[in-house]
Parts: structure tokens; sequence; C-alpha cells
């Protein structure tokens, strides 16, 4: 792999639009170096049998099923409501006619 130069991260950082020091661009030779090389390890992984997946481990469905199940009438709801108008909650209004 060819290595990356001053110019080369210069150039990055230009196109970042990041404005480095002189000695923060010799330490980004050397960062951005060893990402560079990890990168190509990982790409040299053997890979052609692995199957794709979207998650590392398995993912099981852990929500119930959906039961039908009898719930409030609007009168029980509406029971403990300080207000209520033309079968709904009263709430202060927020917004204008307009």
């Amino acid at each position: 792999m060819s290595t990356l130069s001053r110019a080369d991260v210069a150039h990055l950082a230009g196109l970042a639009r990041i404005d480095l020091s002189d000695a923060e661009l010799d330490r980004m030779v050397g960062e951005l170096s060893v990402i560079l090389e990890s990168v190509a390890k990982v790409q040299q992984a053997p890979i052609e049998d692995a199957p794709p997946m979207s998650h590392p481990m398995p993912l099981t469905n852990v929500t119930r099923p959906d039961v039908v199940r009898p719930g409030l009438t609007a009168e029980e709801a509406l029971s403990g409501a300080p207000e209520q108008e033309l079968g709904r909650f009263a709430v202060p209004r927020i917004l204008d006619e307009d």
C-alpha cells in the first residue's frame, strides 16, 4: 500500500475545510496512516463464505402477540376528567382561531 504524505493530508484537510497547523499535519500523517493500514487488514479478511447479515447476533422478536382485550368505554375514560365536552376531554385552547 502506498504511504500517505503530508501533502495528501493537507489536500484532505482542504477538501474538508479544516485548517490544520504544521504540527497537526505532521501528527495526522501518522494517525491516518494507522487508520488506512487497519482498513487494509480488515479488507483482507476471508469473507467469501460468510453470509450477509444485518446483526452479528441472532435476533428474536421479543414482543407479545396482539390479543384483543376489552378496553374502557368512553364514559369510563372520561369519568376522571376534570372537564369534558361533547364526549371528549376538554382542554384549554392554545391556538387562536386565525
